[in-house]
């Protein structure tokens, strides 16, 4: 073997770049990880923060009235469940039986049944009228909202918002 040809002593290191150009990580001979100097120049402090202040200028209508109509059936069915459930705990408890004997005994008819009035579909009816009037009346006003918020803005000039990537 010639001089040019012999490999310098100690552990062999290769690098290489990677397709973008970039450089690969640099392995020693025996194809593990190469084992960096500890002269090594000490990695630079990463970047401050920045901070950007936008302004919300205009909020698009359509799009808010989309979310105010998710949100608000998510909202109905939720009153919905709570509603029955509240139902099932107050009877499992007993309560309305035992409001049913007391008013019974105000009014002097021993017969007299509060399940009559506030049964548990009445409750669930009730609670089902109140979730869609809930859902047209809050996806109305939020759509209102933005309308609003789009003429004052136009007037003030938005709202002014300072973001962080800390």
């Amino acid at each position: 073997m010639s001089p040019s040809e012999q490999s310098p002593p100690g552990p062999t290191v290769t690098a290489s770049r990677t397709p973008q150009g970039r450089p690969a990580e640099t392995r020693d001979a025996s194809g593990g990880p190469a084992q960096r100097p500890s002269s090594a120049a000490p990695r630079p402090a990463p970047p401050a923060p920045r901070k950007v202040r936008l302004t919300v200028s205009r909020v698009d209508p359509w799009s808010v009235m989309k979310l105010a109509f998710l949100l608000s059936v998510a909202i109905g069915i939720a009153l919905v469940v709570a509603a029955g459930m509240l139902w099932s705990i107050l009877d499992g408890m007993g309560v309305f039986a035992d409001l049913s004997d007391v008013i019974g005994q105000i009014l002097g008819d021993p017969a007299f049944s509060l399940e009559d009035y506030v049964g548990f579909s009445q409750v669930l009816s009730l609670a089902t009228v109140v979730a869609v009037v809930d859902v047209v009346l809050l996806t109305a006003i939020a759509t209102l909202g933005s309308f609003l918020y789009n003429l004052s803005s136009a007037l003030v000039g938005g709202l002014h918002v300072t973001l962080s990537d800390d």
